[in-house]
């Protein structure tokens, strides 16, 4: 991952909205990082990827008995 000043950052973000399709860009301010750069498709993946966790998660529960009613 990238590190780059948020100054940096505001200076060049049409360049970096390029390089964030290739790598994620953290963008730092004050020497810390506040924000993360990625690319459209990279994001919708790791939404994806958190939903089947969680989805495998509950479908666990219900194998074991574990459930709660929704109201």
């Amino acid at each position: 991952m990238i590190n780059i000043a948020a100054r940096e950052a505001r200076a060049n973000f049409g360049e970096l909205m390029d390089t964030a399709q290739r790598e994620p860009i953290s963008i730092e301010k004050h020497g810390r990082s506040v924000a993360v750069l990625m690319s459209a498709v990279e994001y919708e993946n790791m939404k994806l990827e958190l939903l089947k966790a969680k989805s495998k998660v509950g479908c666990e529960q219900l194998d074991r008995g574990e459930y709660r009613k929704l109201s």
